[in-house]
């Protein structure tokens, strides 16, 4: 089978623009707007599977820089389909120990991973919600050095990352 990297390429990011465009609904109180963003996100884990079984990890030396973002991104807001996200963090760690992807994506999907699997983060890169006017964490291992972890990997530290959505 051969391989358009151009158009694998092109279709990744053509599904992170739809991913950006949809993200509101996310959160919506409109339930069929919920609805419609999982039906997408399911939509592009299921294609991400697919290209997964053909290519592996599609890594920026494979598919450029904004499709490998692009494919990051797609197994982040694999929610719902914790197969398909612990398969990409598979492959990713991988491709971070070969040098092929960066560590600081990496630490957001293990987190985004262990969040979802009801375990404990390891960075602090997900949000639980907002409390007094400041983003909270989820629950993570060992929090007194998780600004340290963080900083392995490249990733400001937590006051510093979320200041940037903080309310007050």
């Amino acid at each position: 089978m051969a391989f358009d990297v151009a158009a694998v390429a092109a279709e990744l990011t053509a599904m992170m623009a739809a991913d950006h465009g949809a993200a509101h609904r996310a959160n919506s109180d409109d339930p069929a707007e919920q609805l419609a963003w999982r039906r997408l996100t399911a939509q592009h884990a299921d294609r991400l599977s697919a290209l997964m079984d053909v290519h592996g990890w599609p890594t920026a030396d494979l598919v450029g820089a904004d499709a490998a973002r692009a494919a990051w991104l797609i197994a982040q807001h694999a929610d719902r389909q914790l197969d398909v996200q612990r398969r990409a963090l598979r492959l990713m760690e991988q491709a971070v120990a070969d040098g092929r992807a960066g560590a600081r994506e990496l630490a957001f999907l293990r987190d985004r991973t262990l969040v979802n699997e009801g375990r404990k983060q390891v960075y602090g890169t997900q949000i639980a919600g907002v409390r007094d006017g400041s983003p909270v964490p989820w629950p993570c291992e060992d929090p007194e050095r998780m600004d340290e972890r963080r900083a392995e990997v490249g990733i400001p530290p937590f006051a510093e990352y979320v200041a940037r959505f903080s309310t007050t």
